[in-house]
């Protein structure tokens, strides 16, 4: 219960946030309740910028990016899980090693690749991305596969099935919890992402997270702290609502991918 008090108090500070006026936002001391909530400032969070474009944005590219992150991960972690190559287990260590290498280390090297590349302004890059797949994902999908009965592969094999309908007819189907992990996962990552967006996209194909941050502004020019935080408080709705009906299979796939090493 505590630990559900301190992982909500951000976000109700931040609907707080957006119920203040101007003068309360700034007023010092800082006033923790607004004396007239201001319902106002969602409704101007959605009218001032092209609200439902930029969340259509979000919604699109990381509905994308997590459904290939999610497919490509599992086809290499079944690679590794169940067929036979020399130099699969130091392959197996060489993936895992790049998740401690910070994302950030090669954003502008990737960035000044895809713009050789013409893809600037434009959602290749996160599919590009996604067809890499993920180290994380790949080893949670590897775990997973590994603890199947190797009976079941034998029997599919005995009755002529290759390792492509293996994979697809029988392994995918049974890794729905890790499935639906990754794709939570991924999901997430992307609709909260601001560096990349900003970075690779112009304005009209930009995220929300980015038109959040940079498109509400004062006459005077300056951010509008409570409009912004109404706008916030609307963005987060979506992930909320996601984790909220898949939470238990979110636990059921990583319990899952844990059980045999």
């Amino acid at each position: 219960m505590t630990l559900a008090v301190l992982f909500a108090g951000p976000f109700a500070w931040l609907v707080l946030a957006a119920l203040k006026t101007k003068a309360e936002w700034v007023s010092i001391p800082t006033k923790i309740l607004p004396e007239t909530p201001q319902w106002g400032n969602f409704v101007q969070a959605f009218t001032e910028i092209n609200f439902p474009a930029y969340l259509g944005n979000s919604l699109f590219l990381s509905f994308m990016f997590a459904t290939i992150v999610t497919f490509s991960s599992a086809a290499v972690g079944f690679g590794f899980a169940r067929l036979r190559g020399r130099g699969k287990r130091p392959l197996f260590v060489l993936v895992l090693a790049t998740m401690m290498l910070p994302q950030i280390l090669t954003l502008i090297p990737t960035y000044v690749l895809f713009a050789r590349m013409g893809l600037v302004n434009t959602y290749w890059p996160w599919v590009m991305w996604a067809l890499g797949a993920s180290p994380f994902f790949v080893f949670l999908f590897r775990q997973f596969f590994a603890a199947i009965p190797a009976e079941l592969e034998e029997a599919a094999i005995i009755d002529g099935c290759g390792y492509g309908r293996i994979f697809l007819q029988i392994f995918l189907p049974l890794s729905r919890p890790v499935l639906l992990t990754s794709f939570l996962l991924s999901f997430t990552w992307t609709w909260g992402d601001y560096i990349a967006p900003a970075l690779f996209l112009d304005p009209d194909q930009t995220t929300l997270s980015v038109a959040i941050a940079a498109f509400y502004l004062d006459p005077h020019g300056n951010p509008d702290a409570t409009v912004q935080a109404a706008a916030a408080a609307m963005y987060v709705v979506p992930v909320l609502v996601i984790f909220l009906f898949g939470q238990r299979y979110f636990i059921r796939g990583v319990v899952s991918s844990g059980v045999k090493g």
